[in-house]
C-alpha cells in the first residue's frame, strides 16, 4: 500500500498526480498497490486551491510500504508539526520507501532523512533550502532523484515522473510505459532532465540582457569572450560584468557555458551526431572540455546521457 501524507494548504496536484499514476497502473497489473491519503487529523483536508481531499489518520498508515509527502503552501506549518515529523521518521526507521513532491522535501529534510543525501525540490526553493539544510546535497536542476530508499522530485508535475519511475522499478518498464500512454504522456522524463531552460532562468522581468542571451544561444559557436559580449551590449567590460551578474545571478562566462551545455545535451540525447561535432558546433571546440562541463552540470559525461536516452527510446518503441 502507498500512503500520501497531506496537510492543510497542500498542493493538490502534488498528491493527485502520483495517485493517478498508481490508479492507472492497477489497470495494467493487479500487483500495483492501492493508495490511501493520511493526515494528522482524519477527515477533509483543504488544499491551497480550496478543493478538499479526504484523509485517514496517521495510524492507518501502519501497513504502507511507500510514503509520498506532498508539498504546497502549508509546508512551513507542516514542518513545525512535531507529530508530522515524528511520523515520517518512524516510517523511515521501518524501512519504508519515502518520497517527496515539490517542496515536500522540506519535511524530509526537517526529519533528517536528507542529511548527506542527494535530493531535489522546486527550483524556486533552491537558495532558501540550501540555507536551511546545508547538510543536504541539493541538485536543483533535476526532475527527480533517488538516493537509496529516499526519493525527491521537483515541482508539482515532476511527482508524476517520479511515480512512473517507481512503477518501472516495481513492475517493469512495460507497465510504466502503458501507464504513461494511458495518461497521454509520451514518456516519463528521466531524473537527469533539466527542470527549466537556462535561457528562461537567466532572463529577468525587465529583460535588459534578454536579447543578448537570445543572440548568444543562436551563436554558440562564436568566440563569446566577455569583452565581445560587453561590446555587443554597448558597455565597458567592467560595467557589463557587474550589471550582468547582478541582474541574472550568473557571470557572463558561466551563463555562456550553461547555454552551451543545454543545447549540447539536447543534441546528444536526440541525435546520433558525433560527440566531437556537437562540441565543435556548440562552441566547446574540444570534446574533453565539453565532457567536463557535462559532468559539472549533470554529473555524467555526454556518452552516458546518450546511452540513457537511447535506452528510454528503445523501451518506448517496444511498448
Amino acid at each position: 500500500m502507498i500512503g500520501f501524507l497531506i496537510f492543510p494548504e497542500f498542493q493538490l496536484l502534488d498528491a493527485a498526480g502520483p495517485i493517478s499514476v498508481f490508479e492507472i497502473a492497477r489497470r495494467h497489473t493487479p500487483d500495483a498497490p492501492r493508495v490511501i491519503t493520511v493526515a494528522t487529523k482524519a477527515g477533509a483536508v483543504r488544499s491551497s486551491s480550496g478543493i478538499e481531499m479526504l484523509a485517514r489518520n496517521l495510524r492507518s498508515a501502519s501497513s504502507v510500504t511507500t510514503l509520498f509527502v506532498a508539498g504546497g503552501e502549508g509546508v512551513e506549518a507542516a514542518a513545525r508539526c512535531k507529530t508530522t515529523i515524528a511520523f515520517i521518521q518512524r516510517l523511515a526507521s521501518r524501512g519504508v520507501r519515502i518520497a517527496s513532491v515539490c517542496n515536500g522535501a522540506y519535511l524530509l529534510a526537517q526529519a533528517g532523512l536528507l542529511d548527506g543525501r542527494c535530493a531535489t525540490t522546486h527550483w524556486s526553493c533552491t537558495r532558501d533550502f540550501i540555507g536551511r539544510y546545508p547538510k543536504v546535497r541539493l541538485e536543483p536542476d533535476q526532475i527527480f532523484i533517488r538516493d537509496d530508499q529516499v526519493w525527491t522530485s521537483a515541482g508539482i508535475t515532476a511527482g508524476i515522473d517520479l511515480a512512473l519511475a517507481m512503477i518501472a522499478q516495481d513492475h517493469g518498464e512495460d507497465i510504466s510505459q502503458a501507464t504513461a500512454r494511458q495518461l497521454v504522456l509520451y514518456h516519463r522524463r528521466s531524473g537527469g532532465q533539466s527542470q527549466f531552460s537556462t535561457l528562461l532562468e537567466l532572463k529577468t522581468p525587465n529583460g535588459r540582457f534578454g536579447s543578448l542571451l537570445s543572440w548568444v544561444r543562436e551563436n554558440l559557436d562564436a568566440h563569446l569572450t566577455v569583452e565581445a559580449l560587453a561590446d555587443r551590449a554597448g558597455l565597458s567590460t567592467r560595467h557589463f560584468v557587474r550589471s550582468f551578474t547582478a541582474e541574472t545571478g550568473s557571470t557572463p562566462t558561466k551563463a555562456v557555458e550553461r547555454l552551451r551545455v543545454e543545447v549540447a545535451r539536447e543534441r546528444v540525447q536526440s541525435s546520433g551526431e558525433a560527440i566531437e561535432r556537437v562540441a565543435q558546433s556548440t562552441g566547446f571546440r574540444d570534446p574533453e572540455r565539453m565532457r567536463r562541463a557535462f559532468i559539472r552540470a549533470f554529473g555524467q559525461p555526454p556518452q552516458s546521457l546518450r546511452r540513457s536516452a537511447r535506452s528510454a527510446g528503445e523501451a518506448a518503441g517496444r511498448t
